[in-house]
């Protein structure tokens, strides 16, 4: 969720790594352990809380946490509570990170000091005030000095206890004085309105003809008088009533004038206490990055982001300015992410990882090591996977992760590691049978993969097989280095940080997920000798469970359905795939007017490039449907035949009609003809659900047999999720890494422009680039350049105009709000620089 400001959109977001705590305070119990947990909170608001790690002072968590921030916020916070199981938890200490100093920690580990936390020091929220210095004349004609305060309303008060019924007490306080008045309380709003308005006598009444509004003597007690603002939360409990904030403003700030009216961000009060040491309550290990996209309209960005989307179609793609993104960022993930969400909201993923990919197998020399590196493609290929892939891995793996996090059976098959009261035998049982079932969904989940995960499989499938002829495995483990390593694997080993789970496992369930992840990982890498590829002997022994062929018979399968495409290319070198073969019953297509539309036993035969039947297996092919036909495949209603588990093949001129044998038979045809179909242009969006009989359709009784559907195709599997993505804030992204990296993207074009990268030996400054066109990366460069500058030159006008217009004390920036100080301070600098 941007916020809005004139003529762009602002988006923050935070990914942050909680580590480990350390030297906690002990309980002062006879135990001395504590069982705790760790919130992430938006100033008071908690936007995450991780698992409790039980019986420690040194709570390890491991956790990871993303969010898009939907509003503004002062700090980001980290409470470490300690559970209480009979009252309410309690807080051991915490960490606060302005705003303004969050680059400073940017995505570095970093140890921070425990603070201690009191009630008075939590505040969160803004409010409007008006103060007016005004002459009375009294009934006796003298004049005194009033002061009308005016409390307006109060912005973003925190929740507390799931409610805020606030109120605002109002108080004059000199050194001889001190008066307060009192709003209503507002129930049940952190955003209330007041609107009222409390008057105070500020100085003794005086001569009517004095020309200040008060003489020297009464200048100097009034410097010394200020107006307090406290708001509160009126609590029913015993406790009292719980302070929110407060404001302290001297009435010297109305000398310059005689009213004031700003907002102000609420401050903590000040009790004197004094704050414990910091080494008292411990430790907390951070990682934080935070980000803040800057978005202008779409049009600002078309030059950069037409070069990128470009950059399949560039020859060769290492002179692209996706690949030139990839050469300069420090790691590989740094451009991957936007390149990725930037291509994937513009449907041009496949053809760009094709690109890449296809690029990256050509400067393989051994099939063994076929992706296996940290590049660009596999970086690209593991963010897609990720984004397009989420929903496929709720479906095939969280069901057994969940029976596996709730039942706790014990696998541990290390004797090294087996406690006394366990089973080895047992223990082995326990973990077989999870790794058994894991692989079966797995192998059999091939018809919901994403159709754009199978499209990318199918190329890099294409590449390696082309590159690596003498090497009939390669297909294979060109896929299955994805799908097994860098998918499945990983998900079961962290499913938290793939959404299968809200918090990272406990560690015995940890650790089985550690034993099916590296079966499942081997048994999907199809090694010619995988005991040895264990380096336990435990892991080879238990391993010998799996070493049948049915199990590398399965993996093949799997990964060819995969990795079939309906978008192939004809001068393909493969054979056509076989998907699913078996017999059926179908319906006479009626290919002449006249004649006999009987139903007919048939052999059926799904590849990836055709949809046949024959009379027997192995007979000639009586008829025969090119995948790019099949317009739609669905369900077909009982009544039109009275017959049970009959679907449709819709194609241009005529549907084939076919009865499967049962319900679970006729759901896998469905599933994977809709699969491989799936990509084709020409897809139904509507269709009939019955058939066309005695001159109408049963459905809608339309007489034409050519007439549009009436009912909406079903959307396939949910395989094909539409994400939401932001082009204009991933190309902003780009942008900013490019500018980021400004001084490489310069000393690329050097080693271009380069006589050394034409005739001589490269130069060992230049050799971390890959540059295999030194003209067309160097052309590229330019555009890339000119494009970051032109933007950047944007970015800084907007700055300087919002410098201008903006006010201090407004909504937007409240006084007190140190990053805008900070930022008008940077403002101030620049001006000056340029004078």
């Amino acid at each position: 969720m941007a916020v809005e400001e004139e003529g762009l959109r602002v988006f923050q977001s935070v990914r942050i790594k909680i580590g480990e705590a350390k030297n906690l305070p002990t309980y002062p119990g006879p135990n001395k352990m504590r069982d705790c947990y760790c919130t992430v909170n938006l100033d008071q608001e908690e936007v995450f809380r991780t698992k409790i790690v039980e019986k420690s002072l040194c709570p390890f968590y491991g956790e990871d946490f993303y969010c898009e921030i939907p509003r503004s916020f002062r700090h980001l916070s980290f409470y470490i509570f300690d559970r209480d199981v009979f009252r309410r938890d309690s807080i051991i200490g915490k960490v606060a990170i302005q705003k303004e100093d969050l680059q400073k920690y940017h995505n570095r580990d970093t140890w921070f000091q425990l603070q201690h936390v009191d009630a008075d020091s939590e505040v969160q929220g803004k409010v409007h005030l008006e103060l007016r210095l005004s002459e009375v004349i009294t009934d006796t004609g003298v004049i005194c000095h009033k002061l009308a305060t005016r409390v307006l309303e109060c912005k973003g008060l925190p929740i507390v206890n799931g409610q805020c019924d606030p109120y605002a007490t109002v108080t004059l306080a000199g050194p001889n004085r001190s008066e307060a008045k009192k709003t209503k309380v507002k129930k049940k709003t952190n955003n209330p309105q007041f609107d009222e308005v409390f008057y105070f006598e500020v100085t003794r009444p005086c001569s009517y003809n004095k020309k200040f509004h008060f003489d020297i003597e009464d200048a100097d007690e009034v410097d010394k008088m200020e107006i307090r603002v406290d708001l509160w939360n009126a609590s029913n409990l015993k406790f009292g009533d719980e302070f929110l904030g407060e404001l302290r403003l001297p009435l010297k700030c109305l000398r310059q004038s005689s009213s004031y009216e700003a907002w102000y961000f609420l401050q903590p009060r000040d009790n004197g206490n004094k704050p414990l040491k910091p080494d008292d309550l411990g430790s907390l290990r951070l990682n934080v990055v935070y980000t803040e996209d800057h978005v202008f309209s779409s049009d600002y960005y078309s030059p950069l982001r037409d070069l990128l989307l470009k950059s399949a179609d560039v020859e060769p793609v290492s002179a692209s300015a996706a690949h030139v993104l990839g050469e300069v960022c420090r790691e590989k993930q740094e451009a991957a992410i936007p390149l990725v969400r930037l291509f994937l909201h513009y449907g041009k993923i496949v053809p760009f990882i094709s690109a890449i990919a296809n690029a990256e197998v050509k400067r393989t020399q051994d099939p063994n090591t076929i992706f296996r590196g940290n590049s660009l493609t596999s970086k690209c290929i593991d963010e897609t996977m990720k984004l397009a892939g989420m929903h496929y891995l709720q479906v095939t793996l969280k069901p057994i992760i969940d029976e596996i996090c709730q039942l706790h059976k014990s696998c541990e098959i290390d004797p090294v590691k087996l406690k006394d009261v366990e089973n080895l035998e047992n223990n082995r049982e326990n973990l077989r049978q999870y790794v058994d079932r894991i692989f079966t969904v797995i192998t059999k989940s091939g018809v919901s993969c994403p159709t754009v995960m199978c499209d990318i499989f199918f190329s890099l499938r294409e590449s390696a097989a082309k590159r690596f002829q003498g090497d009939p495995d390669v297909r294979y483990t060109a896929v299955s280095s994805f799908i097994f390593l860098r998918f499945f694997a990983p998900a079961i080993l962290s499913p938290n940080l793939f959404q299968l789970t809200p918090h990272h496992p406990d560690p015995q369930t940890s650790r089985t997920l550690t034993l099916i992840s590296k079966t499942i990982q081997t048994l999907g890498s199809l090694s010619k000798s995988k005991s040895a590829s264990f380096k336990e002997s435990y892991m080879a022994t238990f391993y010998d469970y799996f070493n049948e062929q049915k199990y590398a018979d399965a993996v093949k399968n799997f990964l060819d359905l995969i990795s079939s495409s309906g978008r192939r290319d004809h001068k393909s070198i493969e054979q056509p795939i076989l998907l699913k073969e078996g017999f059926m019953i179908k319906r006479a297509q009626g290919r002449k007017r006249f004649g006999m539309k009987n139903f007919k036993k048939r052999w059926f035969r799904l590849t990836n490039h055709e949809f046949t039947y024959q009379k027997s297996k192995g007979d000639h092919p009586l008829c025969s449907i090119p995948i790019e036909n099949i317009l739609a495949v669905e369900k077909l209603e009982e009544e039109s035949f009275k017959m049970k588990n009959m679907f449709q093949v819709i194609q241009p001129e005529r549907v084939l009609y076919i009865q499967a044998n049962n319900c679970v038979e006729a759901k896998d045809w469905i599933d994977i003809l809709t699969k491989v179909s799936q990509c084709n242009k020409k897809r139904l969006t509507v269709y009939h659900p019955s058939a066309y009989l005695n001159g109408h359709w049963l459905c809608c009784k339309a007489t034409a047999d050519n007439t549009p559907g009436c009912t909406p195709c079903t959307g396939g599997l949910p395989a094909n999720i539409q994400l939401d993505i932001d082009g204009d804030r991933e190309t902003e992204r780009i942008y900013s890494l490019f500018n980021l990296y400004m001084p490489k993207l310069e000393k690329m074009q050097e080693a271009c422009g380069s006589k050394s990268v034409y005739d001589g030996p490269e130069q060992e400054e230049y050799s971390t680039f890959i540059i295999d066109d030194p003209k067309e990366t160097y052309k590229t460069l330019k555009q890339i350049i000119e494009g970051v500058g032109t933007l950047e030159q944007e970015h800084a006008q907007y700055k300087r105009d919002k410098f201008k217009k903006t006010k201090y004390g407004s909504q937007e920036h409240p006084i007190g709000d140190k990053s805008f100080q900070s930022y008008i301070r940077q403002q101030s600098e620049i001006s000056a620089h340029s004078i």
